[in-house]
């Protein structure tokens, strides 16, 4: 039997004087969201950032994330919770949880220069008795070979002297519906213990806690999810390059396609992926794989499709525009929406950048629309925010609506717009104050009217 299960930890009772329940380290869009929904269960919390702007604005009741107001802030500031930058706050604490980033590096693979720093920051402090888990996301063995061999630099020892787990993050930002407390919360331990007390710690405020085997199991379940919809979407942007020269409507198949109650989940084509987690989680797979001396085939091929997404939005554009006779190179492009997906502030790997990108390429005049972002920009050229959503519509000589935020409306679009890409189905869709979706007859009346759906 291995030491460390053989010689389990426990947590320690509270104590008090400047001690906490927790310590979040990284206060993104990941860590906040956890550090209030535990303070609203009674844990007292702390959270720890490297970005002294961040830590004085939550202390200063002030939100930087989409799904919590600055009145959600000072809700946790009034449940004990603190923000700082004094990593000392480490050795006062009873469970350590580490949200911080993990992007790609400038080659393409991983980059866990966040999390080795955080984890040689911790050892630095660790205490017999803590308990030690990883949220942000990577490519499995992370825990086990990267984080394990730093945290015992301190000279104790995982599962052994504190417990070790991986919990993936599943925040999905602007969900109405699910947050921290009702998405199922994954677990699993460097040992049994230590899966037991990550399990018991979740359990205070996430209504359902899945165990893992282990943490590979539970890093690979994050990767897992997201490859598969990294897949399936581009398995659909493929279908729409290709239906739209077959003449096919793929959204009406799609459609009909969903009315089958089993072995069917349907998937929408775009303008390409976004956020963090769908164009770089796969990354993390791919790279892994690699590692065992071979290509990971399906991951690299939705990379690809993808990937070309923006050149194809260009390439309609390009054609809607040529048959009103216009040229692009001569013609004001508006872009709706600029956000990685519908109705938040986050543009994160936004496929609105290299669509943008494009249509500059070739002379298009732009402009942008977004409630949620007040300035934008283009490899560093200030893009101009149009302020008047109908005006911006007809005034443009084309318009592609990007991402779906609630405000750009079907009657609206069709009835302001000249011409008009829509990416994302929203012609398809039925008004919010409507039962009944646009009838099929209308719907290819507006298409005749240079409206098209990707």
């Amino acid at each position: 039997m291995d030491a460390a299960a053989s010689n389990p930890v426990s947590i320690p009772e509270q104590s008090s004087g400047g001690t906490s329940d927790l310590v979040i380290l990284g206060l993104g869009y990941v860590g906040l969201p956890l550090a209030a929904e535990a303070v609203s269960a009674g844990l007292r919390g702390v959270g720890l950032d490297v970005n002294e702007g961040v830590v004085a604005g939550l202390n200063g009741g002030v939100s930087h994330v989409d799904d919590l107001a600055d009145e959600d802030v000072a809700a946790m500031r009034d449940g004990g919770f603190t923000a700082t930058t004094d990593a000392s706050c480490l050795a006062r604490t009873r469970v350590i949880v580490i949200c911080v980033p993990t992007p790609l590096s400038p080659e393409g693979g991983p980059d866990l220069g966040a999390v080795t720093s955080a984890a040689t920051s911790i050892a630095t402090h660790l205490t017999p008795g803590t308990l030690v888990i990883l949220e942000s996301t990577t490519y499995p063995g992370t825990t086990e070979e990267v984080v394990r061999p730093l945290l015992e630099e301190s000279g104790l020892v995982a599962g052994a002297d504190f417990h070790l787990a991986f919990s993936p993050e599943r925040i999905d930002p602007g969900n109405p519906t699910f947050g921290v407390a009702n998405t199922p919360k994954v677990v699993g331990g460097l040992t049994e213990e230590c899966g037991a007390a990550a399990a018991e710690f979740y359990g205070r405020f996430v209504e359902t806690v899945v165990r893992a085997r282990g943490t590979r199991e539970a890093e690979m379940a994050k990767l897992l999810e997201n490859t598969y919809r990294h897949v399936n979407i581009a398995l659909v942007n493929e279908m729409a390059i290709f239906c739209q020269e077959l003449g096919v409507d793929l959204w009406d198949a799609i459609a009909a396609a969903s009315t089958k109650p089993f072995g069917f989940q349907a998937f929408y084509p775009g303008p390409g992926v976004g956020g963090h987690c769908i164009p770089i989680d796969p990354n993390y797979l791919s790279y892994k794989v690699k590692t065992l001396g071979y290509p990971f085939r399906f991951v690299e091929l939705a990379q690809e499709i993808n990937g070309r997404m923006p050149s194809y939005v260009t390439q309609r554009a390009q054609e809607l525009l040529n048959e009103s006779g216009l040229a692009l190179s001569r013609s004001k492009v508006l872009l709706l929406g600029v956000t990685y997906k519908a109705d938040i502030a986050d543009q994160r790997e936004s496929p609105a950048r290299p669509v943008a990108r494009k249509l500059a390429a070739k002379g298009a005049t732009l402009t942008y629309h977004d409630p949620h972002v007040e300035a934008w920009e283009v490899d560093g050229a200030d893009i101009p925010r149009a302020t008047d959503l109908d005006q911006a519509l007809a005034e443009a000589d084309l318009t592609i609506l990007l991402t779906d935020h609630g405000e750009y409306r079907p009657k609206r679009l069709s009835e302001y717009a000249r011409l008009l890409l829509d990416t994302r189905g929203v012609l398809r869709r039925s008004e919010p104050e409507a039962d009944t979706e646009v009838p099929a007859q209308a719907r290819r009346s507006v298409e005749r009217e240079g409206l098209r759906v990707l």
